[in-house]
């Protein structure tokens, strides 16, 4: 191509191929780079095309020595221009130092002092980063020597924690050696003994045996009899018995029953045994049969911890099983095994 115009026309006949006539992927691809070397090209067309027409213009034949000679007069002027220029600079700088005055030293000595200051700020930079090295080591140290307490605190709070343990292990199996109904069934006993107070027989008094007494008073004297051996002398023989004014009288000597008074105490005894208080002596022999009903059903209790007392302290002082945690372990498994037996139960229903 010599000239843009035709670089022109190539990209628009391109430009209509691809936009009126179906090519295929790779054609196309062609194309486009045939367009962008065109384009590339454009600019450099159009420099040849200007150099060719200066080379058309320019005179060759013209005076070369005059035209030399034009040139080194054009220099000789920018020469002196230059030396003026720098003979003003001269000046300039030289009335400058003269306004400056010390200025120079002055500035001589900013720049030691400058350099003084990078000297005392590296010096202080490094003094800084050795004691802060020194201060890491020395919190290092303190952290060592603080886990060190820590780790002996800790293992000293272990062997406490283990004779504690042992201390209550030791206590527990001794608290076996306490039964551990006693207060169950002293309080069954004394609630016995204050129901038989109401049901106990007054005492029969012991007759005294009579002995004769011998009399050795001279003959003819007569001995006073004692009062309570004397018969009963009346002016007349009685014919009718004299009435009682109280109408219970023979009730009350046949023993009928009788109200029992009671206060808070014995009202708060009752309840903890889980028992009806009695209000008469009528109620006495059944309270006294559920009574001994409770009574040997702790004896039965008492018999079985006795039997287990020794098994059971061996548990704590081998294996460290308290009662409570082998109860409770007792209770999650029998609550896991009811659990299952309602699943199977759901399961079959």
């Amino acid at each position: 191509y010599t000239n843009e115009s035709e670089i022109d026309d190539r990209i628009r006949s391109i430009e209509w191929t691809m936009s009126t006539e179906s090519v295929s992927l790779k054609q196309e691809k062609e194309y486009l780079k045939e367009i962008s070397e065109l384009k590339k090209r454009r600019p450099q067309v159009a420099k040849v095309k200007g150099m060719e027409t200066s080379l058309a213009s320019r005179d060759i034949g013209g005076n070369l020595k005059e035209q030399i000679g034009s040139i080194n007069e054009e220099m000789a002027l920018y020469r002196d221009g230059k030396r003026q220029v720098q003979e003003k600079m001269s000046a300039l700088m030289e009335s400058r130092k003269e306004q400056m005055g010390d200025l120079p030293q002055i500035m001589e000595q900013r720049d030691g002092l400058s350099k003084k200051i990078a000297e005392k700020v590296q010096e202080r930079n490094a003094l800084r980063d050795e004691f802060r090295q020194q201060e890491r080591d020395y919190n290092q140290h303190l952290r060592e020597v603080r886990d060190k307490r820590q780790a002996k605190a800790m293992e000293e709070r272990n062997e406490r924690q283990k004779e504690w343990n042992q201390q209550k292990l030791v206590r527990a199996a001794e608290k076996l050696d306490e039964q551990p109904f006693v207060c169950e069934m002293t309080l069954i006993e004394q609630t016995m003994a204050f129901c038989k107070t109401f049901t106990a027989t007054k005492q029969t008094k012991a007759t005294e045996e009579k002995k004769e007494t011998e009399h050795t008073n001279p003959e003819g004297s007569e001995v006073l009899v004692r009062k309570e051996d004397r018969e009963e002398e009346f002016f007349f023989v009685p014919t009718a018995k004299k009435k009682s004014k109280s109408k219970n009288t023979g009730a009350k000597a046949e023993g009928s029953s009788k109200p029992i008074k009671h206060n808070a105490v014995t009202f708060k005894l009752f309840d903890d045994l889980k028992l009806d208080a009695p209000i008469t002596t009528d109620d006495i022999p059944g309270l006294l049969e559920k009574l001994e009903e409770q009574l040997e059903s702790y004896k039965v209790k008492v018999k079985k911890w006795e039997e287990k007392r020794e098994e059971m302290k061996r548990k704590i002082l081998e294996d460290g099983i308290l009662p409570d945690e082998e109860e409770k372990k007792e209770a999650e498994v029998e609550a896991e095994v009811e659990v299952e037996a309602e699943a199977e139960a759901e399961k079959k229903e």
